[in-house]
């Protein structure tokens, strides 16, 4: 009787000693899927800020003609805007009046650094390049709107 109880367990620490083994193609998958997650979440949350942010430089830079110099401030004055915005896009749902509120403070921040980064010219193409609507498509419905 024994031997049967000593088979039975080492059968059984066996097998689940194999079924512990991890499977590198179902890791890869499961890690890619928590990572899609994960942007999804973030961007359904707020603005995927890296993303709009080199959009929106590819088209500044071309629009104003912005230079060397220009261009790491107008990025870090851009993907500050787009990072204040994403934390508090929660109370767009909640508190519209308060979100307005910060919006319209963080709008008036963006174009004062920016008249800091750029010449009176660039700044008034700047200006003219809002969007006459809100474009979920255009990124640039994102420092305007």
């Amino acid at each position: 009787m024994k031997k049967v109880f000593f088979i039975l367990t080492l059968a059984t620490g066996l097998a689940v000693t194999t079924q512990a083994q991890i499977n590198t193609a179902k890791l890869k998958s499961s890690v890619k899927s928590a990572a899609t997650t994960a942007n999804t979440v973030a961007t359904a949350s707020g603005i995927d800020v890296k993303s709009v942010s080199s959009n929106i430089m590819a088209k500044l830079t071309s629009s104003l003609n912005l230079t060397d110099a220009q261009k790491p401030k107008v990025l870090a004055t851009v993907t500050s805007f787009l990072q204040n915005k994403s934390a508090i896009s929660g109370l767009l749902k909640t508190d519209k009046t308060q979100y307005d509120s910060k919006l319209t403070s963080l709008k008036s921040e963006l174009v004062t650094k920016l008249k800091g980064a750029l010449t009176a010219e660039q700044m008034t193409k700047f200006l003219n390049l809002k969007p006459a609507k809100t474009s979920t498509t255009d990124a640039l419905s994102q420092l305007f709107n």
